[in-house]
């Protein structure tokens, strides 16, 4: 373990799980990836665990993924870290809630489709650019999202990439709700408490019919759009992108 992610148990059966980078945003590296999968299963197989609480260190969700590392260790197919971490995501039995607040960009927004109950700061925002980036969507992101909203906005999200705030991620059925206040972590907290007051198999119960008609099409659209994504990484767009973001400038796609 690094450190990188903590865990905690809280009472009443609440596991929860912190993103702990907050110097970078708690922008996610190949190792984080590896610990977050690790946690998230010991979470499901143990019997004392009856909700999982999601959030970031400091006031800070998610950057996304940490470009330097990613440059350093992209992925290479469906098997690598990342692409493996949304696979166990998507097959959690127990509930998952997440506090947003300030930044979630790429997977820092693709993974809250995976949680249950989301609750957001109102100054947060959500972000998806891979496009912009020379990649395509993941996290089965091209199926949920116009699952959620319908084609035309998820075209806006995933084509345009423009960033949007927490009331729009309401509005857009991403988020559940807005905290009363500056921290999203109290409204998740108290979301969490609730849930494990209530009869445990039931509440699994309720999420497996909750998923079960999409978690196949699930499964298998984050190993396509991994494949896909993969391939976009070897492209000379990305390349591109990812280097003009790593260095601070504009990047040029004239020549494409």
């Amino acid at each position: 373990m690094t450190g990188l992610v903590e865990t905690t148990s809280l009472k009443g059966g609440i596991r929860q799980i912190t993103l702990n980078r907050p110097d970078k945003k708690n922008a996610l590296t190949e190792e984080m990836y590896i610990e977050l999968e690790t946690q998230m299963k010991l979470a499901t197989e143990s019997a004392n665990v009856r909700a999982i609480l999601l959030n970031g260190k400091a006031n800070c969700f998610c950057a996304g993924n940490d470009i330097e590392d990613f440059l350093k260790n992209p992925p290479k197919d469906e098997n690598s870290p990342v692409f493996r971490f949304l696979r166990t995501l998507n097959r959690v039995e127990k509930p998952i809630v997440a506090a947003v607040n300030g930044v979630a960009v790429g997977i820092g927004t693709t993974l809250l489709l995976h949680c249950d109950l989301v609750y957001a700061s109102p100054s947060s925002t959500f972000s998806t650019p891979f496009v912009n980036l020379g990649c395509t969507p993941e996290g089965a992101s091209s199926i949920l999202i116009p699952e959620i909203m319908g084609q035309r906005k998820a075209a806006e999200l995933l084509m345009l990439c423009r960033p949007f705030n927490a009331q729009k991620a309401i509005e857009l059925g991403i988020i559940t709700a807005l905290s009363n206040s500056s921290d999203a972590l109290e409204e998740a907290l108290k979301a969490c408490h609730e849930l494990v007051e209530k009869p445990p198999i039931a509440v699994r119960e309720a999420k497996r019919i909750l998923k079960k008609n999409l978690q196949e099409k699930v499964e298998q659209t984050i190993i396509e759009e991994a494949r896909l994504f993969c391939e976009r990484l070897q492209s000379d767009e990305a390349n591109e992108a990812l280097h003009a973001f790593a260095e601070r400038r504009k990047p040029d796609f004239s020549r494409f």
